[in-house]
């Protein structure tokens, strides 16, 4: 990651001594490994540094929707039934995937779109989530026993800045101070040979091809020969040698063979993904080209609109709409791209309308729930999106979008209190508890709360400021 991340990641695993304010110890000098309480808090604390406070993550709910669907069908094929994941976008075009302490995977937007089948990526998934079950990364840190955590910082600032620059990499090696840590930066051979076989059988079980597994290794090993010492992010992580190849061969030679069309997501994912932001003149030629010829992939066309949209062609995304329509395909994110351009063309009530009709079919889709709240709101209707956005933060507490959308809608009916109030829980979310009790301190001030208001308002502010002088005790124990 960016080198503030690089800090933040050091920060939070160099100074045991520090960090025993909020996780529990590791154990005496005779345990195992990491316990798995102190493995989901420093997974936590880790991922809420990548969420706020680093750009590369993709902040895409539609795409880290799909991860998660992909994710949870492997995790529940497996061992990891029950336990909690998390997967992410990571905006890079490097080949990589990462998994953390406490089951938060990463995925490079660059490995996605190099899958030839939505297979291969979840044969690299799967291999991620056996490293995540099996324990890998508690159980190197574990055996380092009390200066197990600086190992896990190291190891994690190297995975991740691996994908940037390989002198990154080594000054985070260097910062870690580990005499033997570059021998242990990969995960050995006995942990990858376990992700393989238990990632070929997850694999399988979630109803996947698992040849693509061994083809998207087979191809990451030719081509890391193009690259000589500076090999693709994810070999230099996972050393892949010949003979983990020929033993997953081996492996698959024997179980059934099966032929598993992608879905369609999968091939909207990567479409979306091409386009980004704003499409380049390149990557929008490509996609007239795409949508000209007999018999277009439903994925081009898409891909089309959504580049037209990209550069504020109105009238042409709405010309290449009508034959997304004509398609007559299902998914949600045909339904979040109807109401991105109806709300493009200053339509936000007809927005409502569509995002509100997609989510009464995928009523998961956390992408077309922000969309109808969004809308809601931007066509005067802020009382109908206050009250579904409670409804909602009253399962999902910790959702910063869902408390900023709150805040949008209250602000928009001169609620000042319960404003400040939802603001104050985005900031907790996010750590800024600074903030988080300036945005109360507010609250109190607003004058337009009645007494229950107030008080819940008084109480939270306390919680807060506890939080606050927590993370201070912590700060000056650990100047950064």
């Amino acid at each position: 990651m960016k080198k503030r991340l690089i800090a933040a990641l050091l920060c939070v695993a160099m100074v045991p001594r520090g960090l025993a304010q909020n996780l529990p110890d590791l154990g005496d000098n005779a345990s195992a490994d990491l316990s798995p309480l102190a493995e989901q808090r420093l997974g936590a604390q880790i991922m809420r540094e990548i969420r706020w406070r680093d750009p590369a993550y993709l902040r895409d709910a539609e795409i880290e929707d799909y991860l998660n669907r992909i994710g949870e069908r492997l995790v529940a094929a497996g061992a990891g039934a029950g336990l909690s994941f998390q997967f992410f976008g990571v905006s890079d075009p490097s080949l990589n995937a990462f998994a953390m302490p406490g089951g938060n995977i990463g995925v490079h937007t660059g490995l996605i779109l190099a899958a030839q089948s939505e297979s291969e990526l979840a044969g690299v998934l799967s291999h991620e989530v056996a490293h995540v079950t099996q324990r890998h990364i508690a159980r190197m840190v574990g055996k380092q026993s009390q200066t197990g955590l600086l190992m896990l910082a190291s190891l994690l600032v190297a995975v991740l800045a691996a994908k940037s620059s390989s002198q990154v990499s080594q000054g985070a090696i260097m910062a870690g101070q580990a005499a033997g840590l570059s021998s242990q930066l990969s995960y050995s051979r006995d942990f990858e040979n376990e992700a393989d076989r238990l990632g070929v059988q997850n694999l399988a079980a979630a109803g996947f091809d698992v040849r693509g597994m061994v083809g998207f290794f087979e191809r990451l090993q030719k081509n890391s020969r193009l690259y000589e010492n500076n090999a693709p992010a994810y070999m230099r992580t996972h050393p892949l040698t010949g003979d983990r190849i020929t033993e997953m061969e081996n492996r698959i030679a024997q179980m059934p063979y099966r032929q598993v069309p992608d879905s369609l997501d999968f091939q909207l994912v990567r479409a979306k993904l091409k386009v980004g932001r704003q499409a380049s003149r390149e990557v929008l030629e490509e996609f007239e080209r795409a949508a000209r010829v007999s018999n277009p992939s439903f994925a081009a066309q898409y891909g089309l609109v959504r580049a037209y949209l990209s550069v504020r062609r109105l009238a042409d995304a709405e010309r290449a709409m009508v034959e997304v329509r004509k398609r007559h395909e299902v998914s949600a994110m045909i339904a979040g791209l109807e109401g991105d351009l109806r709300l493009a063309q200053g339509d936000p009530a007809g927005a409502a309308k569509v995002f509100r009709e997609g989510k009464a079919r995928f009523p998961q889709s956390r992408r077309l729930l922000y969309g109808e709240l969004e809308a809601l709101i931007d066509s005067g209707r802020p009382d109908e999106a206050l009250t579904a956005v409670k409804a909602e933060v009253l399962t999902t507490p910790d959702n910063a979008t869902l408390w900023e959308l709150r805040a949008r809608a209250e602000a928009a009916l001169g609620m000042r209190l319960a404003q400040h109030r939802s603001l104050a829980e985005v900031y907790t979310i996010r750590g800024s508890y600074a903030a988080a009790v300036e945005q109360l301190t507010l609250a109190q001030s607003a004058g337009d709360g009645d007494f229950f208001e107030q008080s819940a308002v008084d109480s939270r502010l306390r919680e807060v400021r506890a939080l606050l002088a927590e993370q201070m005790r912590e700060m000056k124990n650990n100047p950064r």
